[in-house]
C-alpha cells in the first residue's frame, strides 16, 4: 500500500486458530513484519530484531505475517522465547498478500509473501513501506522504526 493511504483491511489467523482483523488493533501503532516463511534465516532474524525493539515501544504492536501454518509460527516463537510479536498466518487463501501487493508471482517461492515492512499509525494510515528487493536481505530496521 502507498504511504498516506488507509491500510487495506485484513483477517488473519492467530496461533490459537482464532481470527483477528486489522480493526482489532485500532488505536495502536503497528509494525507489519511480512516474510515468506519463519523457517528461513533472514525471516527469523527479522522476527528476533522486531521482538527486541517492540519491548521498548509504547502503544506499538509487532505483527509477524506469513503463509506459514499458525503451529509453525507458534513453535518458532516459543522455542526462541519471543513474546513481543503477534504471529498471524495467511495460510488459507493468501488474501493478505494479494491485497497488500506482496504475493511472489513465480519461482520456487511462488504464492508466498515477499519480505516487507509496513508501518500503520493509530488511525489506520500507512506511514512507511519497504518491500525488500532481495529475499535474502533484511529490511531497513532503522527507517521503519523512525516512521513510528
Amino acid at each position: 500500500p502507498k504511504v498516506g493511504s488507509k491500510a487495506p483491511k485484513f483477517t488473519l489467523i492467530k496461533s490459537d486458530l482464532s481470527k483477528v482483523k486489522l480493526a482489532d488493533f485500532k488505536g495502536s501503532k503497528l509494525i507489519l513484519n511480512i516474510s515468506p516463511s519463519i523457517d528461513t534465516g533472514t525471516c527469523a532474524a527479522s522476527v528476533r530484531r522486531f521482538n527486541k525493539e517492540a519491548s521498548e515501544l509504547e502503544n506499538t504492536k509487532v505483527l509477524y505475517i506469513s503463509r506459514d501454518l499458525p503451529f509453525a509460527q507458534a513453535r518458532f516463537c516459543g522455542a526462541e522465547g519471543l513474546d513481543n510479536v503477534i504471529t498471524l498466518s495467511d495460510f488459507a487463501k493468501g488474501k493478505f498478500g494479494k491485497n497488500y501487493g506482496l504475493t511472489i508471482a513465480d519461482g520456487p517461492m511462488a504464492n508466498l509473501h515477499s519480505r516487507a515492512v509496513v508501518i500503520i499509525d493509530e488511525k489506520g494510515i500507512v506511514t512507511y513501506t519497504e518491500q525488500v528487493p532481495e529475499i535474502v536481505d533484511e529490511p531497513n530496521y532503522e527507517a521503519a522504526l523512525k516512521a513510528l
